[in-house]
């Protein structure tokens, strides 16, 4: 299993948006640069939402001016419609990512849109993406289960995968978004996914929500999968999703990729005081599951 596997650190966004203190944009780019400096490579640094909707996400803009350029890393921001798109376009943003749905209750609750709509307007965003040479990765929200309609059709996810890859999306990532996935489902789904279409484009999200969001990586991971979301400090969480915790801590998903033999580019102990500034700037961020091991490791090796 050696290689090199590539992380996009969803803290700043996905991580934020459910938080109870919400951050100001400086301390959000404090928070983009921590991860920088731990040697990410990969950020998903904000949205362009309502900021009725999402407060939390507020001042997009300004976090994007205060980061760019940053030669060499991609800087990801959220559209969720063709005005998201138009705003993170005229802000500068070089890549971005737009959600499909597995299910018309996630849809309606997260958009208000079908989920026929949804795709509607996303095809629009990727046009206008190409024309404009912004980077496009399209997320599958709620590919495994739905808080509102229950399991989803695998057989569903891979006809969304297949029409958006051949629209020319850059990367299609399957999200668990309420993390209820097991490893046989995800082992499923993600080898049906390379046989068709090989592993290059395609990229996971999970959340730890039933304590298996390690194990779904590892299940990823053997179907040829090698790039993963994780959110630092296990920040996380959905707002229209009833019940969902955070994400899988970056902390830990570097710390099980390395010990397996595989790169990331990222630095531990850098990692971890990212990690620390994401606890004392929202004090909610619960730290990965091997925080404890992780901390008292390293504080040891560099006495």
């Amino acid at each position: 299993m050696a290689g090199t596997v590539t992380i996009n650190d969803v803290g700043p966004r996905d991580g934020l948006q459910s938080q109870p203190k919400m951050l100001l944009p400086a301390e959000r780019v404090r928070l983009v640069r921590s991860l920088l400096a731990a040697g990410l490579r990969h950020v998903e640094v904000g949205a362009f939402v309502s900021p009725r909707a999402v407060p939390a996400m507020a001042g997009a803009e300004e976090v994007l001016a205060s980061l760019l350029p940053t030669p060499g890393v991609t800087l990801t921001v959220l559209v969720p419609n063709v005005k998201g798109y138009e705003l993170a376009l005229a802000a500068g943003a070089g890549s971005v990512c737009l959600v499909l749905y597995g299910s018309e209750g996630m849809a309606q609750a997260n958009v208000r849109m079908r989920r026929a709509e949804a795709e509607t307007a996303a095809v629009q965003i990727l046009d206008r993406a190409r024309a404009d040479g912004v980077r496009v990765t399209a997320t599958v929200a709620v590919a495994f289960e739905c808080p509102y309609d229950g399991p989803v059709d695998p057989s569903l996810i891979l006809d969304i995968a297949a029409r958006f890859l051949e629209l020319g999306a850059d990367e299609l990532c399957v999200a668990d978004t309420i993390g209820a996935a097991n490893p046989r489902q995800v082992r499923s789904l993600t080898r049906a996914l390379v046989d068709r279409h090989g592993a290059d484009r395609l990229a996971c999200h999970f959340h730890d929500t039933r304590a298996m969001g390690l194990a779904n990586i590892f299940a990823a991971i053997e179907s040829g999968f090698r790039k993963f979301d994780a959110s630092i400090a296990g920040l996380g969480g959905c707002p229209f999703a009833p019940g969902t915790s955070g994400n899988v801590a970056t902390e830990d998903v570097v710390m099980m990729l390395e010990q397996m033999g595989f790169a990331t580019g990222i630095d531990m102990a850098r990692l971890l005081q990212a990690a620390e500034l994401a606890r004392d700037l929202t004090g909610t961020a619960p730290g990965g599951r091997a925080a404890a091991w992780l901390n008292r490791y390293y504080r040891s090796r560099a006495n």
